[in-house]
């Protein structure tokens, strides 16, 4: 028995950037960070009592005899890309809802090659974690996805991240002292919108306006190394991070119509009247998670605002994918 425990993540800048329509050939760059919300999924070889070959288990249950049955792309992908022949149940667990921009489909396709590797008696390091999770997502399934996601899970921590050419990308950690990062992290806020999307669905469109979008995009990388300048200055009062975050958000609202809403601009207007200083949707956009920069005093007044929206504290966490249960099991 193997369980993976995965972490979602925060995208804080140049969301957009990591799409490789853009990065192949102008580079990319995100600052993003996991946080303690995680992805679960315990993988076993199945026993050979049943009339089927494979239980997958997620929102919905499959018990298939044959792998290309396999409802699921990324399990039935995942399976096929590590080339396993026993039988397997797979269950999946996890404590935020998917499609609500923190990375999940991304979580998923890391914890679940991470727990393979596992399965099949082998330990591989991050870099080739993320590696493959991008081609299963992008080359195999075809989705149309970032690649910061899938970085960002394997490796885990806040991190500044580049894009370059087809495939490299070169992950820095931002180094800053406990007391900067504790400061960073007691001024953001997480809240629900209650919807979900497809994010595959809403970066389609942003791809497609990638060519008419080049320099709201290049600004978008830009403004990574201006938040990074603005933690690593002790000096400077931090809520300049959370302005930017208002500028990015305003600009990354004009790459799609579908990248938000009426009701989330009211939202957010919300926030905004109540203490906060800047603020974004995670991930493409149309929904999900809000990330807010609120002041500690401001707090409690944006939370009351807010009220119909469930709050969802979190913390940062460094460790990215984990093997957590291993377990040898009985041939037969």
């Amino acid at each position: 028995m193997i369980i993976s425990r995965t972490p979602f993540r925060v995208s804080f800048f140049g969301g957009g950037t990591d799409y490789p329509a853009w990065y192949r050939e102008n580079g990319g760059v995100v600052l993003n960070t996991t946080i303690d919300k995680y992805c679960y999924i315990s993988c076993r070889y199945l026993p050979p009592f049943f009339g089927y070959k494979y239980r997958i288990r997620y929102s919905l249950r499959e018990e298939k005899c044959n792998i290309d049955q396999i409802e699921h792309p990324a399990v039935r992908e995942c399976l096929k890309f590590m080339r396993i022949e026993q039988g397997i149940e797979m269950v999946h667990t996890s404590d935020l809802p998917a499609r609500s921009g923190i990375g999940s489909s991304s979580a998923f396709t890391i914890g679940f090659l991470n727990a393979l590797y596992a399965l099949a008696g082998r330990m591989v390091g991050k870099r080739r974690l993320a590696s493959n999770a991008i081609y299963v997502e992008q080359d195999i399934v075809g989705e149309s996805v970032g690649s910061q996601d899938q970085v960002a899970a394997a490796f885990g921590g806040l991190n500044r991240i580049e894009f370059n050419g087809k495939e490299n990308f070169f992950v820095q950690p931002v180094t800053l002292n406990r007391r900067r990062i504790m400061e960073l992290q007691n001024h953001l806020m997480f809240f629900f919108t209650g919807f979900s999307r497809t994010a595959s669905e809403i970066a389609s469109e942003q791809i497609q306006n990638t060519a008419a979008k080049s320099t709201e995009l290049r600004t978008l990388r830009d403004m990574v190394d201006e938040a990074v300048n603005i933690l690593n200055n002790s000096g400077e009062n931090i809520e300049g991070f959370g302005k930017l975050l208002d500028e990015s958000w305003k600009l990354k609202r004009s790459l799609s119509k579908r990248v938000s809403t009426s009701t989330i601009d009211e939202m957010y207007e919300i926030a905004l009247k109540a203490g906060a200083v800047g603020g974004k949707l995670c991930g493409a956009g149309g929904g999900g998670f809000m990330l807010l920069f609120v002041p500690p005093r401001k707090q409690r007044q944006v939370k009351k605002a807010l009220h119909k929206l469930l709050h969802v504290p979190f913390h940062f966490e460094t460790l990215g994918s984990q093997i957590v249960v291993y377990a040898h099991q009985d041939s037969y």
